[in-house]
């Protein structure tokens, strides 16, 4: 049995609000439809223009779209109240290629940390893809979840309003929820909209954070420069409010392992608002930080470092904790996971490299 999409419709266009974070692919974007307005169009709003063209589309179908940058004029992002001038050229954009896309079940071992008739929390492992989509058809945690659901509970796959509720990167490991019914998905989905949810990460930065707890506030958007990239608009100017709150816990000297609390969820929040205040994620290619930016110019520095990018070979970052309240019985729910192997053994280099730096002082 396979699970079919239409990824024409509008309602893909609505990003999730709580979705930190995508697939790898998430910053490519595929255009859906393409308008050019006429040279004697008259000012009109975007959603009205819009929604006169394009059948069966409410113009708040095309208001979620303006919101999560998907609506673009002359290859910028607008509003939903931006006027349509003449010869603009209109475009609607989405993550992922138009056409349906057909998510086969596979038989992909899932590591379920808790299940009931409503949910279940999957930890999801590091190098796997949440969402399939250009260059990732199969092989995702997606396709794991239609295969569960269906062959071992009998759930209708082809339902749209079930399973996940929001995503985290291809290379940040660490726990999800999975509805399983739409009432739950519901619920869910409501939780992550108004940030009652709890979602807690432990993240290995570059640099010695000065303060032992913090708060960082900008909004983020994507670079307008590289489309591939999140940026902080500290002004407002652009982007959503996005709010993370770290305390470190421990210190290495040259990196700093620092835990993260979302207070909103855009995606690559850890990663852009860390690397904004000056402390990019320990292999991180996207952000900067697969390169040397703290310690000595040794060689023996150099190839311990390099030793750790191997040992972990993507960016530090673990959705360590999860917590919500059950969509059915209103119990408050909490999830716990270990940080993984890969981070562990990177961590346990540092401990052994500054210790021993320690010593060395003190001979």
């Amino acid at each position: 049995m396979a699970l079919k999409k239409d990824y024409e419709e509008i309602n893909d266009f609505s990003e999730e609000e709580d979705d930190i974070v995508n697939s790898s692919d998430e910053s490519v974007k595929y255009e859906h439809y393409r308008f050019i307005a006429d040279k004697g169009q008259g000012l009109l709003r975007i959603d009205k223009f819009l929604s006169d063209r394009i059948e069966g589309i409410s113009r708040n179908r095309i208001q979620q779209a303006a919101d999560a940058d998907c609506i673009l004029v002359n290859n910028v992002p607008v509003k939903s109240s931006y006027k349509v001038k003449p010869m603009d050229v209109i475009s609607i954009v989405m993550d992922r290629p138009k056409h349906e896309l057909e998510i086969i079940p596979e038989n992909i071992p899932l590591n379920i940390v808790y299940e009931d008739d409503d949910l279940m929390v999957v930890n999801k492992p590091p190098g796997m893809v949440v969402h399939p989509g250009h260059g990732n058809y199969t092989g995702t945690l997606v396709n794991a979840i239609a295969y569960y659901l269906h062959y071992d509970n009998g759930i209708n796959i082809d339902d749209p309003r079930l399973g996940l509720v929001h995503r985290i990167d291809k290379d940040t490991s660490g726990l999800l929820v999975v509805a399983k019914t739409p009432e739950a998905k519901t619920n869910l989905s409501l939780q992550f909209y108004n940030k009652t949810t709890k979602r807690q990460y432990v993240a290995l930065v570059w640099g010695n954070v000065e303060n032992d707890e913090g708060r960082i506030e900008g909004n983020i958007g994507r670079d307008p420069r590289d489309r591939m990239l999140m940026r902080v608009f500290p002004d407002g100017e652009m982007g959503k409010p996005a709010v993370t709150h770290y305390k470190v816990l421990e210190r290495f000297g040259y990196v700093t392992l620092v835990q993260c609390r979302l207070e909103t969820g855009r995606t690559h929040q850890i990663r852009v608002h860390m690397k904004y205040i000056g402390h990019p994620l320990f292999n991180d290619e996207r952000y900067g930080g697969d390169e040397i930016l703290r310690g000595t110019t040794f060689v023996r520095y150099k190839q311990f470092v390099y030793n750790c990018f191997v040992a972990c070979p993507r960016q530090c970052l673990h959705a360590q904790t999860l917590g919500f309240r059950h969509p059915r019985t209103g119990e408050e729910m909490f999830f716990e996971s270990e940080i993984p192997e890969d981070m562990q053994e990177v961590i346990k280099k540092w401990r052994i490299y500054t210790a021993a730096r320690e010593l060395k002082k003190k001979l």
